[in-house]
């Protein structure tokens, strides 16, 4: 599933595959600014059925967070 999530991040930020790892810090990403963020977030829920809280979600700031909100960590 991590994998899974990650491809999905990287799709919608148009950036190339193996980008992300579960190391990578959102500040680090130039294309994932607070749109890009919301964005992903409907994508995890709508193709994953992955559901972050909205006030979870605003308090990201790495793909550890992220992946521990999702339950893969």
């Amino acid at each position: 599933m991590k994998e899974k999530i990650i491809a999905l991040i990287e799709n919608a930020l148009e950036i190339p595959a193996g980008s992300i790892t579960e190391h990578t810090m959102i500040a680090d990403v130039e294309q994932w600014d607070s749109l890009a963020h919301v964005m992903i977030i409907g994508e995890l829920e709508e193709k994953l059925g992955i559901a972050i809280p909205l006030e979870d979600a605003v308090e990201l700031t790495g793909m550890r967070e992220l992946l521990e909100k999702c339950g893969v960590m």
